[in-house]
């Protein structure tokens, strides 16, 4: 039963809602703090606004059942991302306060592993919390990557950018958006990513060692989707193959 409009409003926009007032205390925080520019300022509203609306589009359109806390973890490491995000756009123009990007990231990247623990124990799994996880991820190793991109190099960009490429290669081969099968191995090569950049971001390595450590995750990172397009190729050659009827049947 489709969920009425008096329903979304009440128990569905809420969360949302309170996420994006608690995301803008964040930005005010750390304008208070560290001084926000104006960069910072303009990317983080943008970020605020275009996650609630977002998110509220998505909870309207698919929810049936209360938020749930994986999904309240989920949300948590999204304001941090939008943290994140509104630095590294003031660091464009001034440098940034290093140890709080750090430790926003360490911290978003931490819970990484906690929402979907937490979604297991209490039985609260969702296509649509599985989704938001994966977007947020996805972003936070995208605005990672500008930033490590400005002192290592734009092919750095590669890393944040290779996922949504594959999502624009689906619209047009529709076999790209096949059900693929549990790897821990492409689970370890993108927890990977948000490591490695953190720790590139963070300076602590020298410029030679970042600048491999980097490569190896990107070169990784080819390599998960490589195998990934791959086996997803390989399903719809089986599925599109002709059925050729055995020996007996065409003798009868």
């Amino acid at each position: 039963m489709a969920l009425s409009h008096t329903f979304d409003t009440r128990v569905l926009c809420p969360a949302a809602a309170a996420g994006a007032a608690v995301q803008s205390v964040l930005l005010g925080l750390l304008g208070a703090v560290i001084g926000l520019g104006p960069a910072g300022w303009l990317t983080g509203l943008a970020f605020t606004v275009g996650t609630w609306a977002l998110l509220t589009r998505a909870l309207r359109r698919s929810w049936h059942r209360p938020f749930g806390p994986a999904n309240g973890v989920t949300l948590a490491r999204t304001m941090l991302v939008g943290g994140v995000t509104a630095l590294v756009a003031d660091s464009f123009v001034s440098p940034p306060p290093v140890a709080v990007l750090v430790v926003l990231t360490a911290v978003a990247l931490a819970l990484d592993a906690v929402d979907g623990q937490v979604a297991r124990r209490t039985g609260t799994e969702s296509p649509l919390g599985a989704r938001f996880d994966m977007e947020v991820d996805a972003f936070l190793i995208l605005v990672l990557s500008v930033y490590v991109a400005m002192s290592l190099g734009a092919w750095v960009l590669l890393i944040g950018v290779m996922r949504y490429v594959f999502v624009a290669a689906a619209r047009a081969l529709p076999w790209l958006n096949g059900p693929l099968p549990p790897s821990m191995a492409r689970k370890t090569v993108a927890a990977m990513q948000g490591i490695v950049l953190l720790v590139a971001a963070a300076g602590v390595l020298p410029l030679l060692a970042a600048h491999t450590a980097v490569l190896v995750a990107l070169a990784l990172l080819v390599w998960s989707f490589g195998r990934d397009i791959r086996w997803l190729w390989r399903v719809r050659v089986r599925e599109c193959a002709p059925v050729v009827p055995d020996a007996v049947h065409e003798r009868v």
